[in-house]
């Protein structure tokens, strides 16, 4: 069985990571490479961080900005937000990125996620769709949704593999921040006949969640935001419950609670205490002489 990622997103508006609620309420965290490094010390696979506004704003993400996410851990890098060519695709590769995710600009052309791979590779290039349901089916839109592209999901998501990109990140804005769980009809109309790696994202509020889109064979990843700015909900967590769950994920880092019963929220219950008294230090014998 094929190993499945848990990724963190960074939400960033005004430079300071944020978390969205149907990509039009915003609520502060903090500085985005804190909260990187609380990512990668929890345990996450990857991190995407995307600048909310710089494309509506018409601006590059902010390449220093980027640079500090890259140097707060280990994980993987993507960076999104504002790409318009090749060369901002440079300057964030650069600057520590491993991939960058194409939103906006590749509606208008999927032209650049053609050059960009073949410059970069595909591997390097990650395409983002953002889809709202509308009545009978659902809509790519753009500009934090603000913006109706008027194209299938599907059909766009196809033209962008045939262009080229290396993965799709998959984003429901109906679920944005509404812990009801990842759109899983979404996903199956979208993600199965793609033939690259699928991540979803928007919705998560449960580890049930991630298990129930992880168990789909078209999803290669799940990604996460506002849930793991939480410790009670970290990645770790997450992680643990969802091995738990027999999920096909990467173990947890630094912290494991394997051995933990979880709450029906999914989280970590206190040990009894008869367990924990046996882990309360004591006085060495020496000591008392």
């Amino acid at each position: 069985m094929a190993i499945k990622r848990v990724i963190g997103c960074l939400l960033v508006k005004g430079g300071i990571v944020v978390q969205s609620i149907g990509f039009e309420r915003y609520l502060p965290v903090g500085r985005p490479e804190i909260a990187a490094d609380f990512f990668d010390q929890w345990g996450v696979d990857e991190t995407i961080v995307l600048d909310i506004e710089a494309s509506h704003q018409r601006r590059l993400i902010d390449p220093e900005l980027v640079h500090k996410v890259s140097q707060a851990g280990f994980a993987a890098l993507t960076a999104g937000g504002g790409i318009r060519s090749s060369e901002d695709i440079r300057i964030l590769l650069e600057v520590g990125a491993d991939k960058v995710s194409i939103n906006q600009a590749a509606t208008a052309d999927t032209a650049i996620i053609e050059a960009a791979a073949k410059l970069f590779g595909s591997q390097s290039v990650m395409a983002s769709v953002d889809v709202r349901k509308i009545v009978g089916g659902y809509r790519v839109f753009t500009d934090s949704g603000r913006k109706d592209c008027g194209i299938d999901p599907l059909t766009f998501s196809k033209r962008l593999a045939d262009s080229g990109a290396g993965e799709l990140l998959l984003t429901s804005i109906d679920r944005d921040g509404n812990r009801n769980g990842y759109d899983l009809e979404l996903i199956e109309r979208v993600a199965p006949t793609l033939g690259i790696p699928v991540i979803v994202c928007g919705g998560a509020g449960h580890p049930a969640d991630m298990e129930a889109a992880l168990a789909m064979d078209s999803v290669s990843a799940v990604a996460a935001a506002n849930v793991f700015h939480h410790s009670e909900q970290s990645v770790s967590v997450m992680k643990s419950w969802l091995r738990n769950a027999d999920a096909a994920v990467r173990g947890e880092y630094h912290a494991t609670y394997r051995s933990f019963a979880f709450s029906d929220d999914g989280r970590p219950l206190k040990r009894p205490e008869s367990e924990l008294s046996t882990l309360v230090s004591g006085p060495i014998e020496d000591d008392l002489a």
